[in-house]
């Protein structure tokens, strides 16, 4: 059954107009997420295969793993560099853990990280993926959908 939809109207758990919107609003998160980075904003992930996601869909920037440091180490550094922080931990149990005390951290050291991005991707994929990881087969998911077809573009 080559060339046909693997999301066929038939099949979607929700009308066709709620996954364009999802696309338009992860489209517009990912947008917003690419201007951070060319900012020179550093972005906090979980591990490399964050980075690996985050670069197939286009983000180039400081990108910096929070699970290979103390966290308070971790985060005196920095709140050092005197740049905006951008935390993208996963949205599972460790990952809000994480998130919940890098931002205390960085708090208390006077710098306000920015998880307003985090927090808007959470609710737009709902519980349908749980990492950063996933993201990428997420949006190729939306744009096969929207677009009714097989997307092949670069992730």
């Amino acid at each position: 059954m080559q060339g046909k939809n693997p999301h066929s109207k038939r099949s979607l758990k929700a009308p066709l107009f709620v996954y364009e919107k999802r696309l338009e609003r992860m489209e517009d998160l990912l947008a917003e997420l690419h201007e951070f980075s060319d900012q020179g904003s550093i972005i906090v992930v979980e591990g490399k295969r964050d980075v690996v996601a985050l670069k197939k869909l286009g983000i180039r920037g400081d990108f910096r793993l929070a699970t290979h440091h103390s966290l308070i180490n971790f985060s005196e550094d920095l709140s050092k560099t005197g740049k905006k922080v951008v935390i993208l931990t996963d949205w599972d149990r460790w990952g809000n853990i994480l998130a919940s005390k890098l931002t205390e951290n960085l708090q208390s050291l006077g710098s306000n990280p920015d998880t307003r991005i985090r927090d808007l991707i959470i609710s737009l994929v709902q519980k349908e993926i749980k990492d950063v990881e996933s993201l990428p087969a997420y949006v190729r998911k939306l744009r096969e959908i929207s677009l009714g077809k097989n997307v092949t573009d670069r992730f």
